[in-house]
């Protein structure tokens, strides 16, 4: 039926095409941003899901600097724990030295100064070994801990070492000195045993660095899983989308001239009054 008041064929032509422009516009920004499911208007489950998985990437992220700022505090201690060990085995030779009774006065003297000057380099490496406001050589700490998952709850911790002078593990006293053949004889089992010591606290140390360590890499390949996990719910697939965007501008273009031949069909009407 020809009709001047109603065209049903536009309208179906029009229909159609605007269901193909709002196609080739989701398809013009799948390609823009690189993704298909860029807000919840596009998706609201998958984006939804999506979101909860950024949020548990976002707070590894905070894992992964809680982990790093660990493992540096405890590279801090192992360094100045080595540092330490290497000044007690000097402190050992120059005990050793002392020792021999047939050592004259000067000689000694000599070596006393080599030995306390040593000795007060321990003070010195462990009252430096702080990063972060944190020292786990100096007894102003017990230990260090990091967090070890999202929610908060698992925690890594790392005890400390003391080893400031005259303590547990260094026992060579702040004011112990080589000054005569009997202090330098005694001196040499005070030193082997706080080097004992020191090689056992870090070998602690070391075992705690060990776990910072293998956490962070668990959570640094998690981080990872998930944001793999996120691409693959909401990233565009470039090849797919190229071909949708050729096929739909093909369509809008016979849309379009199908559009164009409805809205003719009126005039028809007007060639029956010629």
């Amino acid at each position: 039926m020809l009709s001047v008041n109603t065209n049903s064929g536009a309208m179906v032509a029009l229909q159609y095409l605007n269901q193909t422009n709002a196609q080739l516009t989701g398809v013009q920004n799948a390609i823009n941003s690189g993704l298909k499911v860029a807000s919840a208007k596009d998706d609201g489950a998958t984006f939804a899901i999506a979101q909860n998985m950024r949020g548990d990437v976002a707070a590894y992220s905070a894992v992964t600097d809680s982990l790093n700022r660990g493992t540096s505090s405890v590279d801090v201690a192992l360094s100045a724990g080595q540092s330490i060990s290497d000044l007690l085995i000097e402190m050992k030779s120059k005990a050793l030295a002392a020792s021999d009774a047939s050592l004259d006065t000067a000689s000694r003297q000599a070596l006393n100064e080599d030995f306390t000057a040593l000795r007060d380099q321990i003070a010195t490496v462990v009252q430096n070994a702080v990063f972060n406001g944190f020292n786990l050589v100096d007894g102003s700490t017990t230990q260090i801990t990091a967090l070890a998952s999202t929610d908060g709850t698992k925690k890594i911790t790392v005890a400390a070492q003391n080893m400031s002078l005259g303590g547990s593990v260094v026992t060579v006293a702040s004011n112990g000195t080589i000054s005569t053949q009997a202090k330098a004889a005694a001196m040499i089992t005070t030193v082997e045993s706080s080097l004992d010591n020191v090689d056992s606290s870090l070998a602690q140390l070391s075992s705690g660095a060990k776990k910072f360590s293998i956490q962070s890499t668990f959570v640094q390949n998690l981080s990872s899983t998930l944001q793999t996990g996120i691409g693959n719910l909401v990233d565009a697939d470039m090849a797919t989308e190229s071909a949708m965007l050729q096929s739909l501008q093909v369509k809008q273009q016979l849309g379009v001239q199908a559009l164009s031949i409805a809205n003719s069909a009126p005039s028809i009407t007007l060639s029956l009054f010629h």
